[in-house]
């Protein structure tokens, strides 16, 4: 366990941002994680490493423009949930906000495959451990 100062978060603690993306149908966008990353294969909500000086919101509009090349307005972003996980060394805090509108067609610019489903078909994907828990919370949200 890493020690705490006032005002500062862990050394180890890793904000990770997300996005569960909602069309028209009810279904959410998934991504999956290409080869040669860690957990290559697993089916993620895009998004991705809170950078210095970026709010959780900022890092989620950036994310999602490098990720499927789509731009969000901050007022589209509402926060869903989170989730809190041991991972390595870290400790990830994983934000989730959803979303229902945006500008493009989400393409997977760096994930292996894009996939929409319906909430309690996430239950049936291999998904990174920090996601599993969120999806009860997304069927009961859309």
């Amino acid at each position: 366990m890493s020690e705490l100062s006032p005002g500062k978060p862990p050394k180890n603690l890793l904000i990770v941002v997300a996005a569960a993306l909602v069309d028209r149908d009810g279904r959410l966008l998934v991504q999956q994680r290409p080869e040669g990353l860690a957990m290559a294969g697993l089916w993620e909500f895009p998004g991705g490493k809170l950078e210095a000086g970026e709010t959780p919101e900022q890092a989620l509009i950036r994310e999602l423009a490098e990720e499927l090349a789509i731009d969000v307005d901050h007022a589209c972003l509402a926060p869903a949930c989170f989730a809190s996980d041991t991972l390595g060394e870290k400790h990830l805090l994983l934000l989730l906000y959803v979303c229902r509108k945006w500008r493009g067609t989400p393409v997977a610019q760096h994930a292996s495959a894009l996939r929409w489903v319906r909430p309690v078909d996430l239950h049936g994907l291999a998904m990174p451990p920090a996601d599993k828990p969120l999806i009860g919370l997304l069927e009961a949200l859309v």
